[in-house]
Parts: C-alpha cells; structure tokens; sequence
C-alpha cells in the first residue's frame, strides 16, 4: 500500500472524529446566525427595546471571544478530553435557556451560557483532532474537513429561520434554538461515550508520551516553555504570522457579511434577490470549503492558497472600481466568497494546529479566536459609516489593502513552516 492509499484510509478512519468537532463548528455559526436571523422575532415576542437588542447581540460576541480566550485554561483544569467531552452539555443548557426565557435577563444569560460554551469548543476540539490523528498529514485533512461543518451551521440557520419566520410571537425563534440544543445533546453524548472515540483518545496520548520520551524533553511544555525559550523565535514567528493573517481575513468576513446584501440591493436588486443570492452565495462558499478541504494534507494546499487570496484580492479592487450594474457584482461577490474559503479559516485551522506543540494548541488558537472576535466587535462599531453609498468605492479599496496585509502574513507563514521542516509542501 502506498503512501497515498495509507493516508486516505487513516482520513476515513478517523473521519467520525472530524465529525463530531466538525458539529462543534455547526454549533458556532449556528448560535450566531440564528440570533441574528431571529432577533427581530426575540424582540416583537419578548417586548425587546432597541438597546436590549444591541446588548444581546454584543453580549454573544464577547462571550464567544472569552470563551476562546478561556480554552487553553479550561484544559489545564479539567483535561484536554473531558473539555471536549461536556462542553456541549452547557452549551445545550445555555440554548435551553433561551428557548423558555421569558424575558430579557433570562435570554440575555442564554446567550452567555452558549456563547462561552461555543468559544471554547471550537479551539479545544481542532486540539483533540489533530492531538488523535496519527501523522500531520491526516490531522491537516481532518482539521480543515471541520470548516465545512461551519458553512453547513450558517446554511441550516438561515433556512431553519426563514422556515419559522411567519411563526408568532417568539415561537419561531424557540424552534430555532431547540435544534440547536438537540443538536449539542446528541454531539455530547457521542463524544463522551463513545468506545470508537475513547479509543483515539488513548492512542493519541500514547503517541504523544512517546514523541516526548524520544526527543528526551524532560521539562513540561507550557505557554511559558514555548514563547520563553530556547525556541521562541519561531514560535513567536509563527504566533504573529498567524495572527495577522486571522484577523485581517476575519475583519474582512465579518465586515462584507454584514453589507453583502446591502451591496446588492444599492445595485437596484430586490430584497428577494438579495437574500436568494445569498443563499446561493453560501453554498458557492462550502464547495469552496471542500475543494480546499481536499487538498489541506497534499503538496497543492499552498498553491490553493494563493489562488484564494488573489482571487479575493481581485474581487475587491473588481468592486471597488465597478459600476452600479447588477451582475458585475454579483459575479464579483462570487469570486470573492470562492477566494475567501479557499484561502480562509481553515488555512488558519492548519497552520495553527502544526505549528504549535499540541499541549498549548488549544491556549494558542483560543487566543487568536478571542482577540479576533474582540477586534471584530470593536471594528463593528464604524461598520455603518463603512456602507453608506459614498464611502463603498473608498471602502473596497481598504479591504483590498487588508487581503494583501493578511496575503503577506500567510507568504511568511509558508515560508516558516518551510524553513522548520514542518511540511514538505
């Protein structure tokens, strides 16, 4: 059997795995698309004013972020496993909050619970897939197989809401969470008892104890170990490659999401129109995603890469400099949600997941989520004055100088891994 043959069916064995993480994913963007998609419902069936509104959803955002932040501690006290176990046990317990919440205060908590619980899962879980994985290869196609479980959440979220939007009161939007809960119930109980799963757990350990014992580290590997020692310039190298690749591409997301529709309907399409191309625009995003998700643990990944990242490039000089006609940007807004998941998240998935020494993945990546939500939820604040028709033009051309700062980012990121050995891409 060769090389290829071996890696494909050591992905296919530890494929239930990705899955269950990769449901983790689906829980991430599911709490966040689907408290933005109801609540407009949360507020005429609870009586919300404006400012609750605003605070529910800036409360989830920096739950979310705190909860990354929190990951790595949350390892260190409980175990890398048992976190990964149960947090979807609270996760489910915040949802149900909010599906019998009856007032602001106790939706608000909901939100809280849910969101803390989501921020940490998703650092925690890409740790124990790549920590379970026997050889980088299989953990780089199994970590970047997760993102398509986020794209899979955002498209659920949004049908599941337009399925209930005609529903009374806030009935629609107990629906919507309910799922959400079964769904986090079903992921805790397989991922907690699960033989298949205790199994990869321990072979995983094992494997780890035995690179250590190997490489005669006497000295336990911590945050303090890996950015204070004899090693620190490159791992500081690779921390802050990264780091400026995530959050240039994440202000980036966040940002166009917010106007995508706006865009279109400035170019005289209905809101019919709008919200149907976004739809579509979605489901463009996941083939995307599982196009780059093929190739993650091969020699094409870097070369996806910086397709992704001039394709996204180009999309946004294309808008910037386009007119006011439909289908140039409609076709451009393509291009760009094609470049954006290839050269995206689950880049920034694998990278972190091979640079860093698996005991402070989880601390590691959980800081970059954090900080990027915070940098995110502060970035939104000047959002509205971003989209007025008169600052687009202005606008597209900043984001393009964000894709070539986050372009520059990732250029030095390949070259790291290719100076320390870490792939032979």
């Amino acid at each position: 059997m060769n090389n290829g043959e071996t890696s494909t069916s050591m992905v296919k064995k530890y494929r239930p795995l990705a899955v269950a993480a990769g449901i983790g994913s689906i829980l991430g963007s599911g709490i966040i698309v689907g408290l933005s998609a109801t609540i407009t419902v949360w507020q005429n069936g609870l009586g919300l004013t404006n400012s609750q509104v605003g605070i529910i959803s800036g409360a989830l955002t920096f739950a979310i972020a705190i909860g990354s932040l929190l990951a790595g501690q949350i390892t260190k006290s409980f175990g890398l496993v048992k976190s990964f176990n149960w947090l979807n046990l609270i996760y489910a317990i915040g949802a149900l909050i909010c599906v019998f919440s009856n007032n602001y205060i106790m939706l608000l908590i909901g939100v809280i619970i849910t969101g803390l619980a989501s921020g940490a899962d998703l650092p925690i879980s890409l740790t124990v897939v790549s920590h379970d994985a026997p050889d980088d290869k299989t953990s780089a196609s199994l970590v970047s197989s997760t993102q398509i479980f986020w794209q899979i959440g955002v498209f659920m979220s949004y049908v599941c809401a337009f399925i209930v939007s005609k529903m009374a009161g806030a009935s629609g939007a107990r629906i919507v969470f309910s799922i959400l809960a079964i769904f986090a119930l079903i992921t805790w109980a397989w991922r907690t008892f699960s033989t298949k799963f205790r199994a990869f757990h321990e072979e995983g350990e094992q494997r780890r104890i035995d690179r250590e014992a190997a490489s005669q580290t006497t000295e336990k590997v911590s945050i303090k170990t890996v950015f204070a020692g004899a090693n620190k310039g490159r791992f500081m190298a690779f921390f802050f490659s990264i780091l400026i690749f995530y959050v240039c591409w994440n202000l980036l997301a966040n940002t166009f999401g917010q106007f995508q529709t706006f865009t279109l309907v400035q170019a005289h399409a209905s809101q019919s129109f709008a919200t149907g191309a976004g739809i579509i625009l979605n489901f463009i995003s996941l083939l995307a995603t599982m196009a780059f998700a093929s190739v993650a643990g091969g020699k094409y990944r870097n070369k996806f890469f910086l397709v992704g990242i001039t394709v996204q490039f180009l999309a946004m000089l294309g808008l910037a400099m386009s007119s006011h006609s439909l289908w140039p940007i409609v076709i451009t807004i393509g291009c760009y949600n094609i470049g954006n998941n290839i050269a995206g998240e689950a880049m920034y998935k694998v990278w972190t997941q091979e640079a860093f020494p698996v005991e402070v993945r989880a601390s590691v990546q959980g800081f970059i989520n954090g900080f990027s939500q915070v940098c995110c939820g502060l970035f939104a604040l000047i959002t509205p004055a971003l989209v007025v028709p008169s600052a687009i033009r202005n606008t597209m051309f900043g984001f393009a100088a964000i894709v070539f700062i986050s372009f520059v980012a990732g250029l030095t990121m390949m070259r790291l891994e290719k100076k320390h050995g870490i792939n032979n891409f």
